[in-house]
């Protein structure tokens, strides 16, 4: 089977949550036997040169990198606010990259033309003029939820009314475009169920998977259990759980374990991270190997307030045997079942409680980090998820002796 992925990032290097997710797709397709095309958005902010690729990932791949122009204009942000259409989307929208669309569907031919996130969906109408393949959304988040919870806990009159119009905008532009497809690979079960309710597109929901074996877990604490975490601070809901920490539980921690210190790794820490001076947040910044990073370090701590999908960083320190303490909406999307492969603390007496327990008692971190490795054996191996993806390809396929297999 041939499938052509259209990327709002290059896959590779698989340097954030997107990357991640679209590049466990396309290693699982490759390693069923499939051909896998990759075309993708190129822009400053997540800009990547294709000797950043390997040569050999580049062969079996076709991946091109095109450039698309995806900085915040402040005249057009202010014109939307006049406007129906979705600034969110419209940034994505590209003469380059349409003409290069053009060109791939009409020198080969696909079976499937798979969109990683919502934001490759302006694509569609194009696809059907020039192909027969079917068009399935690789949704990661239900969009417009991440800008309405955003919204919520945004404090300045403004800046909220415009993150509602940002927000209102781009879910009607959602609504619409879901019933434009013809398959949903949703990355949660949550946001499958919220798709079904509003379009009747075939939906599955495929969480992120990760290969086991890659993860080698580390399941011994010295001493004073290290917590951490880890993820890219350029996304909003990562700097606004942090924040959210640090000014409203760190205090609380502090007085039930005073010798508690919190790790901080992740690309594009914001200035107010690099200029805190607190003896118990150690802003660590990028590292040279997140493996290695989680593995050197005990428990995550991942304080969400806002966002939607799966938290992958959640799901590959579970795989490192590793308790995680977060939200409700940080464990959004996982399996878990609460106090026996996950932890669940929704406000800063719960987080304080949480860290407390873990502090004292290291040995119930090690069982948490156990079962949460056994839940990632079982329901997160990348295998047996594209053996459920390439299922729903045949499932939606129209009617014909093609069985793609």
């Amino acid at each position: 089977m041939k499938i052509l992925l259209l990327c709002n990032k290059s896959p590779y290097p698989a340097l954030e949550g997107g990357p991640m997710a679209m590049n466990s797709i396309v290693t699982g397709l490759l390693e069923a036997g499939h051909q896998v095309k990759i075309l993708a958005v190129n822009s400053k902010k997540y800009n990547v040169t294709l000797e950043d690729i390997p040569e050999d990932y580049r062969q079996k791949t076709g991946i091109e990198l095109i450039d698309v122009d995806l900085r915040v204009r402040p005249i057009m942000a202010f014109k939307n606010l006049f406007s129906k259409k979705s600034y969110h989307v419209e940034r994505f929208i590209s003469k380059s990259f349409t003409n290069r669309l053009i060109e791939v569907l009409q020198q080969d031919s696909y079976d499937v033309v798979q969109l990683e996130t919502l934001f490759m969906t302006p694509y569609v109408e194009t696809i059907r003029k020039h192909s027969k393949a079917l068009v399935v959304l690789r949704a990661h988040n239900v969009e417009h939820l991440i800008w309405e919870r955003i919204a919520k806990g945004t404090r300045f009159f403004l800046k909220r009314a415009y993150i509602k119009h940002l927000a209102r905008t781009l879910k009607n532009y959602e609504l619409n475009a879901i019933s434009q497809v013809d398959g949903i690979a949703a990355i949660t079960r949550k946001d499958a169920a919220f798709f079904r309710k509003y379009c009747a597109t075939t939906t599955i929901d495929i969480p992120y998977g990760v290969y086991p074996e890659e993860f080698t877990p580390n399941y011994e604490i010295e001493g004073k259990p290290k917590f951490y975490h880890i993820g890219s601070m350029n996304w909003i809901p990562n700097e606004e759980g942090i924040g959210w920490f640090i000014d409203n539980c760190l205090d609380a921690v502090i007085a039930k374990a005073p010798d508690f210190v919190f790790h901080l790794a992740g690309r594009n820490m914001p200035e107010w991270l690099k200029e805190l001076k607190n003896p118990h947040v150690d802003v660590i910044g990028e590292v040279p190997n997140a493996k290695e990073f989680v593995a050197n370090h005990d428990i995550a701590i991942v304080p969400l307030l806002s966002g939607s999908g799966i938290r992958i960083k959640i799901i590959e320190s579970m795989a490192m045997g590793k308790a995680v303490i977060t939200t409700m909406v940080g464990a959004e999307g996982i399996l878990y079942e609460e106090d026996a492969n996950i932890i669940i603390a929704e406000n800063k007496a719960q987080m304080a409680e949480a860290i407390r327990r873990f502090n004292e008692n290291p040995e119930r971190a090690v069982e948490i980090g156990k079962a949460a490795r056994r839940l990632v054996e079982e329901v997160y191996d990348n295998r047996k998820l594209t053996e459920r993806l390439l299922l729903f390809y045949n499932q939606i396929k129209p009617t014909s002796k093609i069985t793609f297999v």
